[in-house]
């Protein structure tokens, strides 16, 4: 049973998993922290990895590591070079992951209440804290709603239209083998915003995102199907994924503005 199915019987969304980090990624996740620490100081406020090394169902040499930082103000401009220099040099020391990815918070937004759909429930189901001040433990458990997945998935046609851009211009296989894995995953689990307003499944898993949103919308289901195989292992060339992703990206807003709420 996934976890979606057990939402099914419940009026909150699950807390996320925290077991013992898999053993293959453990110097990676201390590397990154000091890093971190020496790099921003007293600027970060806190760390949170989430995906699937958070999970601990990482894949070596395939899985990235993804991490939340808020930090206690928003970075100057050669602060955020320098960090960009540090996120590049521990990818350059850890092939055991594909990639290594930063998103960056700042506490007054994350304490704000108008981002409570969007911070709240990132923080509170989506991440686990690894150093600092958990701010997941301020926010009680979200039921599902389609408030909150229009508030994850808000930016979802601004960096999908990126990646359009970056796989037209892709120069080499494994450049564009990587944006197209990367843009599948987002477009899939962009399809929850046109879930209901109240109740149902709270997809987790691509699969769960994939097979929620299809028995919703049969017609599209082999669309579905097509992003959820380029996400885990594109084959697709660069003028057919983009052409597929363009068509649903149009759908989705189509279907979005004629079934959203006054």
């Amino acid at each position: 049973m996934t976890s979606a199915a057990r939402n099914t019987c419940t009026t909150t969304i699950d807390l996320p998993p925290s077991p013992p980090l898999q053993p293959a990624f453990v110097a990676l996740v201390d590397d990154a922290l000091a890093s971190l620490q020496q790099t921003l100081g007293p600027l970060l406020h806190s760390v949170y990895l989430y995906g699937s090394v958070a999970r601990a169902t990482a894949t070596i040499g395939v899985s990235d590591v993804d991490l939340t930082l808020v930090l206690t103000r928003p970075l100057a401009a050669d602060e955020a070079a320098l960090l960009e220099q540090q996120r590049l040099a521990l990818q350059a020391r850890h092939p055991e992951v594909s990639k290594v990815d930063f998103d960056i918070g700042v506490l007054a937004d994350v304490r704000n209440p108008a981002h409570l759909h969007s911070w709240g429930y990132w923080l509170k189901h989506e991440c686990r804290c690894i150093h600092g001040t958990d701010l997941g433990l301020q926010f009680a458990a979200f039921a599902p709603s389609a408030a909150v997945a229009r508030a994850v998935n808000g930016d979802y046609v601004q960096v999908l239209q990126g990646y359009v851009a970056g796989i037209a211009a892709a120069q080499d296989l494994a450049t564009l083998r990587r944006l197209q894995k990367e843009a599948a995953r987002k477009l899939v689990r962009a399809t929850n915003v046109l879930r209901p307003d109240e109740g149902g499944d709270w997809p987790q898993s691509l699969e769960d995102y994939a097979r929620y949103f299809s028995e919703r919308f049969p017609d599209m289901a082999e669309r579905a199907a097509f992003f959820l195989l380029q996400a885990k292992a594109p084959d697709a060339s660069a003028e057919v994924f983009n052409a597929q992703l363009d068509a649903f990206v149009a759908w989705i807003q189509s279907h979005g503005q004629t079934s959203a709420p006054g």
